[in-house]
């Protein structure tokens, strides 16, 4: 029998922010001893009174507006019930019937060239817990990460496939750093996302029994783990077993899915309103400006470059893919190189240095501006392309202007017919066999005859002026 996978992706992203949601503290909390920025609301002593932080409200009413959600002009918080040693309070504050944002949807391009829309059911604000480590048969906590903003974003269950969540959850990534809300680092925690799966028989309108895989947080993972749990679960029903509602933890090691606990239902949280805090309302102006602060999208500015600059959709994804690199590439277009060139240029060898350095384009020295003026010399024939990237490894390890680069190492691109006549000759007549051939119509020796002028030169000649000269003299 063939199955058909049914996906729902929770996605839970922690926000930029300076402080954490109801306190004071520092959100940061990467890199910092255990237990330092903490205080009397996010560790829960008795009497601290929580207030709410607006630019979290901001920054999740705007990732819902980036995802074409509905902005709840009334929405409240709610408290959570569930006992765990990382969440100090005995509940979570969340958001449960009345969310900030609803019924969005996202575009994803699968790795076989699909465009598919999913639909965003909701996406509501709420706090982080703490962290537990596990050693030997103790376990310690650190509540530095306990009440930092923690946005939620859920789907329906529209995706279809490991690969479908595989781009759904790297445009999620996307979204959130071009909007500047999160860092959507995986591997730091400051993105997670768990997957509710379930199979049934393809052309079954009934859904099967969903198991949720949670803390997923690697690309790598939220692949490998989406596709092990399918096969699981289709092996459970072929050798005629149940599949169980159950909540799963990954194995990244074992590479296998593990049961944790049975899984809770909404009545088991007891969701009621946080009596410590106001309901949220914002009015149409506040939404407004929040809107203002949008920057151009990446689907929206890949469309964009493909129009203005005439990039193929290929390249446009490219250099879009990143808010930086967008705007990095924007800034050497500005300075006069044309984009296609600029697009090539930034595509090969800078994100082949940026990716040995394991630097991001804002940590360069490099400035658009050289990066321009170095085509700009390829362009005019200055230099060869082989030079050209003799120069670039300079301006990357050492700094400077190109041309005073190309002057000081004599790199420049030797195309006065006159200078390179003679050298042509030369070679014509050293290589009497492959000249004749090009004088009975054979054209291909030409590319050795002209790779010989080039070693002649030591790759200084314009191969052009070379071509040009080898045929005048071979052709007629």
């Amino acid at each position: 029998m063939n199955y058909e996978t049914v996906i729902g992706m929770e996605v839970h992203v922690e926000l930029h922010t300076q402080s954490k949601m109801f306190c004071r503290c520092p959100a940061h909390h990467f890199q910092i001893g255990a237990n330092e920025h903490v205080c009397p609301v996010c560790t829960a002593q008795p009497g601290a009174l929580p207030v709410i932080n607006g630019r979290a409200i901001e920054l999740t009413v705007m990732t819902g507006m980036a995802l074409g959600c509905q902005i709840r002009p009334h929405s409240v918080f709610a408290r959570k019930n569930y006992v765990y040693p990382d969440l100090p309070k005995g509940y979570q504050v969340s958001q449960y019937e009345l969310p900030l944002c609803e019924h969005g949807q996202v575009v994803i391009h699968t790795s076989d060239g699909r465009r598919k829309q999913i639909a965003i059911e909701r996406v509501h604000l709420e706090e982080d817990t703490g962290k537990l480590m596990h050693q030997g048969n103790a376990s310690l906590v650190d509540y530095n990460r306990a009440g930092v903003p923690l946005m939620e974003i859920v789907t329906d269950a529209s995706i279809r496939s490991a690969d479908e969540a595989f781009a759904y959850v790297q445009k999620i990534r996307q979204l959130v750093r071009y909007l500047g809300a999160s860092t959507g680092d995986m591997e730091k925690g400051a993105m997670r996302c768990e997957a509710n799966i379930s199979v049934r028989p393809e052309g079954s309108q009934v859904f099967g029994t969903k198991v949720e895989v949670k803390n997923l947080n690697s690309f790598r993972a939220v692949r490998n783990a989406i596709d092990y749990e399918v096969q699981r679960q289709i092996e459970v029903i072929e050798e005629g077993g149940t599949v169980r509602q159950v909540t799963m933890g990954w194995d990244e090691g074992a590479a296998t899915t593990r049961e944790q606990r049975s899984k809770e239902f909404a009545d088991d949280y007891r969701y009621f309103p946080e009596p410590d805090l106001l309901d949220v309302d914002v009015t149409a102006e506040w939404i407004d400006g929040a809107r203002s602060q949008l920057p151009e999208l990446p689907d929206e500015r890949a469309a964009r470059f493909v129009e203005s600059f005439r990039l193929s959709t290929d390249d446009a994804a490219l250099m879009t893919e990143d808010r930086a690199v967008a705007d990095w590439f924007e800034q050497v277009i500005a300075a006069g190189t044309e984009p296609a060139a600029a697009a090539n240029w930034i595509s090969g060898e800078l994100f082949r240095r940026l990716k040995d350095a394991e630097a991001a384009i804002e940590e360069i020295t490099l400035t658009p501006g050289q990066l321009a003026e170095l085509i700009g010399l390829v362009t005019a024939g200055t230099i060869s392309g082989s030079a050209a990237k003799e120069v670039f490894a300079v301006m990357w390890e050492e700094g400077g202007s190109p041309t005073q680069i190309v002057e000081a190492r004599g790199l420049q691109q030797v195309s006065d017919t006159g200078e390179l006549e003679s050298q042509v000759d030369t070679v014509i007549a050293a290589q009497a066999d492959a000249a004749d051939k090009v004088r009975n119509g054979d054209d291909k020796p030409i590319q050795f005859l002209m790779g010989m002028v080039m070693r002649a030169t030591r790759g200084k000649a314009n191969p052009q002026v070379v071509q040009h000269l080898l045929r005048d003299k071979l052709q007629g």
